[in-house]
């Protein structure tokens, strides 16, 4: 089979990880000795088992998802397409998820904090949430921070921290884990460390483990609960990151696009447990408990899946939720009813482990 060459970014959460496809001879359905398996060109339906709203939205992820600029453009230039999709987003998550918006610096952070309207709830009160944006470790700040963070705050009825870290390739590791921990350490002022969750999704899932980590590192107390979405606690790999780049229209890689190919992550050590936690379980055992989420089209479903197990083995408890026929980042679109569900999943997770 011949697939075309494509090289884009996987459209998600204001950006996400880049897929480039492989370009094959063709061949016959088949397994080679190391189990590698070979087919002739397929036609793959979308599933069955999403949702009606899911089915009709996926053909427009992928045609904006051609639009996408390849990962080398320039920086300002990727930073304004996913600023225009994010913006559009919290447009219409703020007809849907009534909250109260502010801009501010907690400890010379840039942050967006994001109040439930009809306030918190009386058990939010003495709660907090930090949320850590996706977007490659490139972009995402602002408008990407408040995506995620409206319907949470919203249903909720909890305050969200939008931390608008440093990413590359302006700054690299371990820059933006530096930024969580001086929020992180004046939240601690105010509220117990139980009483504060972290979660983020793509590049904020990563910087979710990657900051608990520098956390444990730095003899601080781990917070209440974190959740790390559509990514995982070791680098892009397993079936997913070649299955998920053919289901979403990209073909598959020649090669799974790693984590070090980011400029955040350039001349950085991938085997550091500080980059990934999941290499240490002596560290995973200081974890606090952890939802993890993804979907069946995501690449990371496989890291996420396996990041869960190795939490279970170091006896953290934890969370897997996996949405039939999703795709990274998925919830970041409102009116999914699966996005709903996720808000739900999320909300529920941290009311039940953080503090009373």
């Amino acid at each position: 089979m011949r697939f075309r060459h494509v090289s884009t970014i996987a459209l998600l959460l204001g950006g996400a990880l880049l897929a480039s496809a492989t370009t094959a001879h063709d061949v016959g359905p088949g397994m080679q000795p190391d189990g590698t398996v070979t087919a002739p060109a397929v036609s793959i339906p979308y599933s069955s088992l999403a949702s009606p709203q899911a089915r009709a939205f996926f053909p427009k992820l992928l045609a904006e998802g051609a639009k996408a600029p390849p990962i080398t453009a320039p920086i300002a230039q990727s930073r304004a397409f996913y600023g225009r999709l994010n913006r559009d987003r919290v447009r219409r998550m703020e007809r849907m998820f009534p909250v109260k918006l502010s801009h501010g610096h907690i400890a010379g952070v840039d942050v967006d904090i994001a109040m439930p309207a009809n306030g918190t709830t009386p058990a939010n009160r003495h709660r907090v949430l930090i949320n850590l944006h996706g977007g490659a470790f490139l972009w995402g700040s602002h408008s990407g921070t408040l995506a995620e963070s409206i319907p949470i705050a919203s249903l909720g009825r909890i305050r969200v921290i939008g931390v608008n870290y440093r990413q590359g390739p302006e700054y690299t590791f371990p820059a933006a884990s530096v930024d969580v921990e001086k929020v992180y350490r004046a939240l601690l002022k105010t509220y117990k460390p139980g009483e504060i969750g972290i979660y983020g999704c793509s590049a904020g899932g990563i910087l979710t483990g990657e900051a608990v980590a520098h956390f444990i590192h730095d003899h601080l107390p781990v917070p209440g609960a974190i959740g790390m979405f559509c990514s995982a606690l070791v680098d892009i790999a397993g079936d997913s990151s070649y299955i998920a780049p053919l289901l979403n229209g990209q073909g598959v890689p020649a090669h799974p696009f790693g984590l070090g190919a980011l400029p955040y992550f350039h001349g950085v050590d991938m085997r550091n447990p500080l980059v990934q936690p999941g290499l240490s379980p002596a560290l995973l055992r200081k974890f606090p408990p952890s939802l993890l989420i993804t979907g069946t089209r995501d690449m990371t479903m496989s890291s996420v899946i396996y990041s869960n197990e190795l939490l279970d083995q170091a006896g953290v408890p934890t969370e897997l939720h996996v949405w039939e026929g999703m795709w990274h980042a998925f919830f970041v679109d409102p009116e999914l009813p699966e996005s709903q569900q996720a808000y739900r999943t999320i909300v529920r997770f941290f009311d039940r482990h953080l503090a009373h």
